[in-house]
């Protein structure tokens, strides 16, 4: 429960030095760069963009030529292969590869370099089907297309808008009565257009053509200078060729699925130099040493130093923050609470010198997602297949770790909260026993069974969600007392603590209260008493010193009556937790609607089949369905209410200077 304290720390080293600092300080993972020095005419900075765009660009080359393997040489992974994590890999095999980085990176360009013409064979063969496909009509065609004719006559060749020879005949009868003895010849049809070739004099042709086009005749766009037939023969050739050249391709690009590993490998070792060079252009260089600032936490300070010293000659200087100074932000709590941290950071990681939420939301998180979900089956399946994944793939990322961790702890939350409210699938055992053994058994509420009892539920539910409020807050409060505003602490949370406090004793006698609870409750006089003393008393200073800031009378009492409207929030966020009872009953009635379609099917062996088909088809649904609507409602109740009594966020994470690996983690701690 605790943002972990930051300091800065400036390194000056002999620049012989550099490299070795540089990769050390990366691997340990513990320095955010930070650079407050400026360039002056002693430091400047290098120019490393150009070599870490190359690195950037090999890494690049790398992942795509991965892509290429993965195409033609596909790897055999699981369903769950995204919960594997990265390989580790030992530091000398790291070395190999680093050794032979250029070879490997021939490698990589000729991958590439064969999927580009594997592209362009594809692109080719394309072509000339469309060129096969575009001779298909003049098949029949003896000549080549561009036959010129004899030396009296031409032919000439083309399509029109589907019609018969007389048509053709006719249209060249009326419009051109001068030509004598043309012949037209219609060597193929389709459902539009019509495919001929028509002789006539030369001195004929180009009239004979102006006429014809004015009836919709067109050359074709492929004149081939052989017949059709041959054309078309020698295309198949052709394509027959580039096929035999891809295979050529493939069987080549198969052959270097052994290199792999290497080749992730070799990625990651380009990433690695790329964010190195990164830094490199950010450090203040003179001709000599060389300035290397930013954040660590104060825990491994110590150590950084003492690894540094130890090995090279430097200066490191570790200092406080300064008071405006707003670090980067690193969480450290129980391994309970660690597991929802992702929860904080997705809302906001704490600002400098507030209040790390995270241990105390995680036992309300925990204990209103089990009371939402509320089935004993579904938590005992969520927390077995969690703990199943968090032991089968140790190597899963840091986020999926906690997200895994955080279902295992909600589905224990559910199972307890189900054996409280005796749902196991919903009424599942009442079903089966009654259906196939005519004798209704019933598992036991340990507490109470919601749908029996809603009003009980609710009743519950608006406890909690008080309680929650109040710790809110408390918290408040707790911060405020921390950092010396007392006259706060007392105006704005005392206050409001009265005069709630005070509201809840009045409500409870209450008609209104016994209605919703089912029981009259009594206070003694001197209890009632002293819960309106409190109601007045905390909305009387509200009123008065809401608007403290404010010289003005007039305008004080009017800021304090507008604060005191806010008691209006409060009740809204009261009835929010209404979704307690809400969540709790869908899960419930779902699952016994689902036992009851299960349970109308016959008594026989299709019967059986269909309620086994039913009870796993709707209880998958249910769960999913439910599972998420747990999340997300919990997640508002602590997004909205609890964060939003006491909590602001908006704090900047804590980005270190590590090796960022995509494909695999160095076991040695030397990296080159």
């Amino acid at each position: 429960m605790a943002v972990l304290q930051m300091q800065r720390i400036s390194i000056c080293a002999l620049k012989k030095d550099r490299k070795a600092i540089l990769e050390k300080v990366q691997h340990m993972g513990v320095m955010e760069i930070n650079h407050v020095l400026e360039e002056d005419e002693d430091f400047r900075r290098m120019d490393t963009a150009g070599d870490r765009l190359d690195f950037e660009k090999a890494a690049s080359s790398a992942d795509q030529a991965l892509d290429v393997l993965e195409k033609y040489v596909p790897e055999k992974q699981s369903l769950l292969s995204a919960l594997e994590g990265k390989k580790l890999i030992a530091g000398r095999e790291y070395q190999d590869v680093s050794e032979r980085k250029a070879a490997l990176l021939h490698t990589v360009n000729r991958i590439l370099s064969l999927n580009k013409e594997t592209a362009e064979q594809r692109a080719e063969i394309l072509k000339m089907e469309n060129s096969i496909e575009s001779l298909t009509p003049w098949l029949s065609l003896k000549v080549p297309m561009n036959y010129e004719g004899t030396v009296y006559t031409s032919m000439l060749i083309g399509t029109m808008p589907l019609a018969s020879l007389e048509e053709i005949y006719q249209i060249i009868a009326e419009d051109v009565p001068e030509i004598d003895g043309a012949d037209v010849n219609i060597i193929y049809s389709d459902q539009n257009t019509v495919y001929l070739i028509v002789f006539c004099l030369k001195r004929d042709m180009a009239k004979l053509e102006q006429v014809l086009r004015g009836r919709g005749f067109a050359r074709p766009s492929l004149v081939c200078e052989k017949a059709p037939v041959q054309m078309k023969k020698e295309l198949e050739e052709r394509i027959s060729k580039h096929n035999s050249r891809i295979k050529e391709i493939e069987q080549e690009i198969c052959s270097y699925e052994k290199e792999r590993d290497a080749i992730r490998i070799l990625a990651d070792y380009y990433r690695i130099r790329a964010e190195k060079y990164e830094v490199l252009g950010q450090l203040p260089q003179s001709e000599r040493t060389f300035i290397i600032s930013g954040y660590i936490t104060e825990k491994d300070a110590g150590r950084l130093e003492k690894c540094l010293s130890d090995r090279f000659e430097c200066v490191i200087d570790i200092e406080e923050l300064k008071e405006d100074e707003e670090p980067p932000v690193i969480l450290k709590n129980n391994p309970f609470s660690a597991s929802m941290e992702g929860i904080v950071e997705s809302f906001g990681l704490p600002q400098k010198g507030e209040f790390d939420p995270t241990t105390i939301m995680s036992f309300f998180y925990v204990f209103f997602f089990g009371m939402m979900l509320s089935d004993a089956a579904y938590g005992a399946i969520v927390a077995v297949v969690c703990f199943v994944l968090f032991k089968k793939f140790p190597r899963m990322s840091n986020g999926m770790k906690k997200s895994i961790k955080l279902f295992m702890y909600c589905g224990i939350s559910t199972l307890v909260w189900g054996i409280l409210f005796g749902g196991y699938f919903g009424n599942i055992v009442d079903i089966v026993s009654e259906k196939f053994f005519g004798t209704t058994v019933t598992v036991p509420a340990l507490w109470f069974i919601p749908l029996n009892d809603p009003m009980k539920l609710l009743v519950y539910s608006m406890l909690f969600g008080i309680i929650h409020l109040f710790v809110g807050l408390g918290i408040k409060g707790y911060m405020c007392l921390k950092d010396g505003k007392v006259m706060d602490f007392f105006c704005d949370v005392v206050l409001w603590f009265l005069l709630l406090s005070g509201l809840i004793l009045m409500l409870i006698p209450s008609d209104i209260f016994a209605s919703i609870a089912q029981t009259q409750i009594v206070f003694p006089a001197a209890l009632n008493t002293l819960a309106r003393v409190f109601a007045i008393a905390g909305a009387v200073g509200i009123i008065l010193m809401s608007g403290r800031s404010s010289k003005n009378p007039g305008l004080r009492i009017a800021l304090g009556a507008y604060d005191l409207y806010n008691i209006t929030g409060w009740l809204s966020d009261v009835l929010s937790y209404s979704r307690l009872l809400a969540l709790g009953l869908a899960t419930g009635v779902i699952a016994s609607v689902i036992n009851q379609m299960g349970s109308m099917l016959p008594n026989n062996i299709f019967g059986v089949i269909g309620f086994i088909v039913i009870f796993i088809v709707g209880h998958s649904m249910n769960l999913a369905i439910n599972l998420l609507g747990a999340y997300v409602h919990t997640n508002r109740l602590q997004f909205v209410e609890f964060f939003g009594k006491f909590y602001e966020g908006g704090g900047r994470p804590f980005q270190p200077f590590h090796p960022e690996t995509k494909y695999v983690d160095i076991k040695e701690e030397t990296l080159s």
